[in-house]
């Protein structure tokens, strides 16, 4: 198991809810192709789980 995802925004947040955005920025992506590495825990699988058809996410 990974210790850690790199985590990028690969599609943008227009026409999204206004959850998945909030969600996007608590992770850390602030724009498209902007990219982070997160730690692997459960808080951030399901935040990752929630927008996964914005993100490309490969582990670290």
């Amino acid at each position: 198991m990974a210790k850690q995802f790199r985590v990028k925004l690969k599609r943008s947040l227009i026409g999204t809810t206004k959850s998945q955005q909030e969600t996007a920025r608590c992770i850390g992506l602030r724009g498209l192709n902007s990219e982070v590495v997160v730690k692997d825990s459960p808080a951030m699988r399901g935040q990752i789980y929630k927008i996964q058809h914005l993100l490309d996410v490969k582990p670290e």
